[in-house]
Formats: structure tokens, sequence, C-alpha cells
């Protein structure tokens, strides 16, 4: 788990004893390509930190699905409010690839606090990070023209252009295929 190792100790500032603690609590799994980490509707009871593959993130509005997220290596991957407040998952996360997780159920998570003393400190530091992440986002909807978003998605993971679906990615940029595609011709 040298991935999630040194995710811990980067993101959450922990030491390396209590990296161990931590790591210990994670069980590794696969998810096959096509099948789901969580479907709307049901109770998401574990949180993952995606090690391989692509994990798409999204829901249905009527006829039409809405990508949210395409979850990469060194993301985790969960539905908060599922996982914190026991409420359905508004999400569907499904494989696109064959993905290997590092996951943790519920209970551990829970645990953790009890086996790293400043737990709470430093999980509020990394949901704050995550908050930050989100707010960024919101902006460059709000801010940034269709053309700067794929910018800056592109400069951010190249690579992902070339594995996954790109009616995928436009709906996570929020445009269309077609929006989409003449920007990927002007490039």
């Amino acid at each position: 788990m040298p991935e999630l190792a040194q995710y811990l100790r980067t993101y959450f500032f922990v030491s390396e004893q209590e990296q161990k603690l931590i790591s210990e609590l994670f069980v590794e799994k696969e998810i096959k390509k096509g099948e789901f980490f969580v479907k709307t509707g049901h109770y998401c009871n574990e949180l993952a930190f995606i090690q391989e593959g692509i994990v798409r993130i999204f829901a249905n509005f009527g006829e039409k699905e809405i990508t949210q997220w395409l979850a990469t290596p060194g993301y985790f991957l969960t539905d908060l409010r599922s996982l914190v407040f026991d409420e359905p998952s508004k999400w569907n996360m499904q494989a696109l690839t064959d993905v290997k997780i590092y996951s943790i159920n519920k209970e551990n998570y829970n645990a953790i606090g009890a086996k790293v003393q400043n737990w709470a400190e430093l999980e509020k530091r990394f949901l704050s990070n995550c908050f930050i992440t989100i707010e960024e986002r919101v902006f460059s909807f709000l801010s940034a023209s269709a053309q700067q978003r794929y910018d800056m998605l592109f400069q951010l993971n190249p690579g992902l252009f070339n594995q996954v679906p790109l009616q995928y990615i436009a709906s996570m940029l929020g445009m269309t295929p077609e929006t989409l595609s003449r920007i990927r011709a002007k490039k």
C-alpha cells in the first residue's frame, strides 16, 4: 500500500507510525469494469483509495446522465453524505476500467480516532482541503469558459482523454459532446 501510505502522510500530515496504524485498517479490493462501488439509493458504507483504474461518479436526471467526477488513481472514493449521515447514495459509482482500491469500512473508519490521538484535527484539515477543491471547481464553472475548463482538466490529467468516453468528460465539464469536439478540433 505504498500509494495509500504516501497519500496519508502527505495529505493527512500523519507520522509514519500513525500512517501504519491507519493503513492496517484498509483492505485491498478489486472492482471489475462495469461493476458498481455504490448505486443510487443504496448505502455507501466504505471509503476507498483508488490505486489503479477509473471510476465514473454520475447521477440520472430523467433521461439524462450527469457525470459529476471521474475518479482516478490517488483519489478517495465515497458518497460522504451516505457514509457520514447514513443516507441513501445520490450517486452511482461505476468502474470504467478494472479498478484496484484500498477500502476501509465505516466501523474501522470511525475507529481511527481511538488509534490516532489528533485524528479529529487531521480529518478536519483533510475535509477542508476537499471543500476548497469543490469551491474551486464551482468557481471555474461560474467564471471559466468551456475552453478554459477543458484546458484545466487537460493540464490536470491529459491521459484521461484517451481512457474515457468523451461524452463523460463533456458532461463532467458542463458542456455538450459537440462543444467538446469543437474545442478538441481546435487543438
